[in-house]
């Protein structure tokens, strides 16, 4: 399974919106054939792996088949994969983790035992998990998984006084951080960046054939319609305050501006979270200021959190986050770190927020444990 697992890992910027599957025939502990999903509307893992056994010559009846997430069991873009792995008489199937698509949901499991296909399920579940919690979250909340990139100071700094931050970290730091917009379906940044800084927000230093969207946090919308970020490739801006002849022309450009409601002095992130998992967004990568990044943990959007921090200290300055002082530590919002990595000559920190993962991560257990066979 784990070799499965790294499979699905190769096929991670094309797949959205979904998920990252894998697939491999084995036999006598032989690898007889293998496939991985490719974009959206072409073959699943199963179609993939199946089709490299006809290929190869290879009987499939009697095998033992991992595949990385449970087989679907609907139709969608493409017929039920279940079906497929049935007709081909398996020996034996395991399952990393239950489909979280409610129209899936067990339903493929109990209909390869159903045909006498004895299954094994949550085999390496939580690796799984953690390469698909973006199609998870929007399954099963409704939302995408959101992780918020900060590139800081020993001292937690993103920016001096004068606002000068190019650059705090070094160039592979920089470059790593296009491997998470590259995986990830939306790029989002807010309007403060950028004024400030005018940056492209798309993926350099990656090979990719699908580019994430650029998404724009614009309240009053106010952004100057020359910003590099509207390059003619496809981009969101979400504000509270429209301007329809603005609109139009920004649309000529690619541009999509979508009118959510305000809360407070900006947009509502909440809303806006919820917009994005109604089309089909699974992840979100946010690389902002300080004040939209502290907006968005106050607003309980944030998943994970992606810091590069540089072994230099710069003294006064803007801090990563922009958040309200609180007078109880119970109040915090508590992540745990899951990956430190050395990216010379800074460090990269991955953190999940606790009580979101162990969310996500109940969520797609199965309902009812007698589905495990």
């Amino acid at each position: 399974m784990r070799q499965a697992l790294a499979l699905a890992e190769s096929v991670m910027y094309i797949t959205s919106p979904n998920p990252r599957v894998a697939c491999l025939i084995v036999r006598d502990g032989q690898l007889l054939a293998s496939g991985a999903t490719q974009v959206a509307g072409g073959p699943h893992a199963e179609v993939m792996a199946l089709r490299q056994a006809a290929e190869r010559g290879v009987q499939v009846a009697g095998s033992t088949i991992y595949v990385t997430l449970e087989p679907c069991s609907h139709f969608g873009r493409t017929p039920p994969c279940v079906d497929a792995l049935v007709a081909a008489r398996p020996a034996r199937v395991v399952v990393a983790m239950r489909d979280p698509n409610p129209l899936v949901g067990g339903q493929g499991v109990a209909k390869l035992h159903a045909s006498g296909i004895a299954v094994t399920t949550m085999v390496c579940a939580e690796q799984a998990l953690a390469l698909n919690p973006g199609f998870a979250a929007r399954m099963t909340r409704k939302t995408p998984w959101v992780w918020l990139k900060l590139a800081a100071s020993l001292d937690g700094r993103i920016a001096l006084e004068n606002g000068q931050s190019q650059w705090i970290t070094g160039p592979a730091a920089r470059a790593d951080g296009h491997h998470w917009r590259a995986r990830s379906c939306v790029v989002l940044t807010g309007s403060g960046t950028v004024k400030a800084d005018d940056p492209q927000m798309n993926v350099r230093h990656v090979e990719t054939a699908r580019a994430p969207v650029k998404a724009l946090i614009d309240t009053r919308f106010e952004v100057d319609e020359n910003a590099r970020i509207f390059d003619g490739t496809r981009t969101w801006v979400f504000t509270s305050r429209t301007d329809s002849a603005k609109a139009a022309r920004l649309a000529l450009r690619n541009v999509q501006v979508i009118e959510v409601p305000a809360d407070g002095a900006g947009v509502d992130l909440r809303a806006v979270m919820v917009w994005l998992g109604q089309h089909d967004v699974n992840e979100v990568h946010v690389e902002a200021g300080s004040r939209l990044s502290g907006a968005l943990l106050q607003a309980q959007c944030v998943d994970e959190l992606l810091i590069y921090t540089a072994p230099v200290l710069l003294g006064a300055g803007m801090g990563m986050v922009c958040l309200p002082g609180m007078e109880n530590l119970a109040d915090a919002q508590r992540f745990e770190f899951i990956d430190t990595q050395n990216v010379a000559p800074d460090l990269r920190l991955r953190a999940r927020h606790i009580d979101r993962w162990k969310a996500l991560s109940l969520a797609v257990q199965p309902a009812d444990t007698n589905m495990i066979y």
